[in-house]
């Protein structure tokens, strides 16, 4: 009668590993900087690879905990409008008399208490749609940000204060250095807690998890909350680097950011992703935008590339997905060998 072995430890696979998303985006970074150096000659030196990435760090901080939320099949449209909300009050209130130290903590309070808003409502009626429910959100926080401040602009913030968007530490600039550590943390959360096994599973399947005991609604409000404290990471590095703000800016960033996230693989439909994925698109779309812009090219002529890639990456993250579906077909692939003993 056949036996049945289940092999447990699988040899590496080596083909798979190279075939993996984030090494088609290590191809694809590696090609953008070869093409801006042949299109303008200033774009190979040192500063364009120490120094530019201040100028698109500040929207990437989102890019952290929006990995999580569309890993949990949700989305979060309002990060925009949080960033404008909380750098208005923080420059109002400094203009007021606060102390620019507790205005700055009075942004991350406010931002986080945006997001920890939109979790209680996900959490509470689950049955609304995450996008209704942050598009909804979205309006009020940046209508709010119009009622303060009008069509005004608001600065004159302590030169210490620009610091967080152009100063360094050594030739690093503190931009750089804080988005490592954000990169770091939240890597860490996703790959090797069981906070981040329970964001997977949540995405893999809502229900399973539910009935398991896990705590759905605490989980859901946490990574809100993350999403708004991040916003307001991203507003203070945004005004300093800006030295004033509106209560229209960051007005597009919602898009971008979740275009830098699906771009680095993380599957809309939940359950699936890495870290290092929308970190290495966060860098793609930046250089890619800086070269294009060293020539000249229009805003709405990179809206247009950007979002091809876009397209391409979910195409191509599809059609992976649904052959690998139908290889689960085949025994082998899971690791099961019939095999004939006499």
């Amino acid at each position: 009668m056949p036996e049945h072995m289940i092999q447990l430890d699988k040899p590496r696979d080596w083909k798979s590993f190279f075939l993996q998303w984030e090494w088609l985006l290590v191809l694809i970074f590696i090609l953008i900087h070869v093409m801006n150096s042949f299109l303008s000659p200033y774009y190979l030196n040192v500063n364009t690879f120490i120094r530019t990435p201040q100028t698109f760090l500040d929207k990437a901080f989102i890019v952290f905990p929006m990995t999580f939320i569309i890993i949990l099949g949700s989305i979060d449209v309002s990060v925009g409008s949080t960033v404008a909300l909380s750098s208005v009050i923080m420059a109002v209130s400094y203009n007021a008399g606060m102390p620019m130290g507790l205005a700055m903590v009075l942004c991350l309070a406010v931002s986080s208490l945006c997001g920890l808003f939109n979790g209680f409502l996900l959490a509470r009626y689950h049955e609304l749609s995450s996008a209704i429910v942050t598009i909804s959100t979205m309006t009020i926080y940046r209508g709010f940000a119009y009622v303060i401040l009008e069509d005004q602009a608001a600065g004159g913030f302590p030169g210490w204060f620009e610091s967080f968007g152009w100063g360094s530490v050594g030739p690093v600039p503190v931009m750089s250095i804080a988005f490592i550590v954000c990169a770091g943390i939240f890597g860490m959360l996703l790959h090797r807690t069981t906070f981040g096994r329970c964001l997977y599973g949540m995405g893999h399947n809502h229900k399973a998890c539910l009935y398991s005991g896990i705590n759905i609604k605490k989980i859901k409000m946490i990574v809100s909350m993350l999403t708004g404290l991040m916003a307001g990471v991203t507003a203070i590095f945004l005004t300093s680097r800006m030295g004033s703000t509106r209560p229209n800016v960051a007005t597009g960033y919602e898009l971008e950011v979740i275009a830098m996230v699906v771009l680095g693989g993380v599957s809309t439909a939940g359950g699936k992703g890495k870290m290092i994925g929308p970190i290495l698109a966060v860098f793609i779309v930046g250089y890619l935008s800086y070269g294009l812009g060293l020539i000249n090219v229009s805003a709405q002529v990179l809206l247009i590339i950007i979002g091809g890639l876009l397209i391409a990456s979910v195409l191509i993250s599809n059609i992976r997905f649904s052959r690998k579906e139908q290889k689960k077909s085949s025994p082998a692939l899971f690791g099961v060998e019939a095999d004939e003993k006499t």
